[in-house]
């Protein structure tokens, strides 16, 4: 439980660090050397590019953002309760009645819950799954975004040849080598090790994403899957997506807004009982 909670800690603090590293590398690096000022004009290439970054990192954070502020937990648990004792959930929660879970790293109640994100901090649920999904697609469009500006900017600055695959396979341990051979220097060896950083973190963003919005067209959670449970959810797959992502969808695509009701699954749950 103390390597969780660490890890609660320091995942949030990676995430920061890498958006304002990506941040400096674009301004400070990749744009004014692939799109080098002219006079006075603006380029449109190099507005173009600035706007296409601003607009993803802004739609990341701001979905992240989101993410915690609404959080997957009931508003209507007093007490916490206690977990039957051949609970198999012995790692981060313990699995209730009625699809809760009392998640140990929060402390509190979740409703739906599918799976605890360290790099939020918090538990995501059906409250704050159309958030984290956005945030999964624009981090993964961020990162491979800024892998093509990385990729042209060592073409350009450093006359680098990427038409063969091999380049980019090879490119982490010749850099090394020649890092501590004194032919380059740290930055330039951060700048490629960061390119290995936003193609993982792109790819692992993309497929976590996939994974989710199957998961939910299904009415299903990661936790139920992992249970072996099926789902019990009869409803259609547009409904089960209209229930996460709320009839404003369209507006969520390109803003980190509102789109659902945070109260519903409480407000239902009261109705029927």
């Amino acid at each position: 439980m103390l390597k969780l909670r660490l890890l609660n800690a320091v995942a949030p603090a990676y995430f920061f660090t890498a958006t304002a590293v990506t941040f400096i590398f674009h301004f400070g690096f990749f744009i004014p050397t692939i799109f080098p000022s002219q006079g006075i004009s603006l380029d449109g290439s190099k507005v173009l590019h600035t706007v296409i970054f601003l607009f993803l990192m802004f739609n990341a954070l701001g979905n992240y953002i989101m993410t915690i502020k609404y959080p997957a937990e009931s508003a209507n648990e007093t007490v916490i309760p206690v977990c039957s004792p051949h609970c198999s959930d012995k790692v981060d929660a313990h699995y209730l009645l009625n699809g809760r879970h009392f998640c140990k790293l929060c402390k509190k109640v979740i409703l739906k819950r599918d799976h605890h994100c360290f790099f939020t901090g918090n538990c995501i649920g059906n409250k704050n799954m159309r958030y984290f999904i956005m945030f999964c697609i624009y981090t993964s469009c961020t990162c491979l975004y800024s892998l093509v500006l990385g990729v042209a900017f060592l073409t350009v600055e450093y006359s680098i040849s990427f038409e063969n695959p091999l380049t980019f396979l090879t490119l982490l341990p010749f850099s090394t080598g020649y890092f501590f051979m004194g032919t380059i220097s740290g930055l330039q060896l951060f700048l490629v090790l960061m390119l290995y950083v936003w193609l993982g973190i792109g790819l692992v963003c993309a497929g976590f994403c996939c994974q989710q919005v199957l998961l939910v067209a299904r009415g299903q959670t990661w936790c139920q899957m992992q249970r072996g449970q099926l789902a019990e959810n009869c409803n259609p797959w547009r409904a089960n997506l209209k229930d996460v992502f709320g009839t404003r969808w369209m507006l969520g695509l390109i803003l980190p807004v509102q789109t659902v009701e945070t109260c519903s699954e409480d407000h239902r749950h009261n109705i029927q009982h």
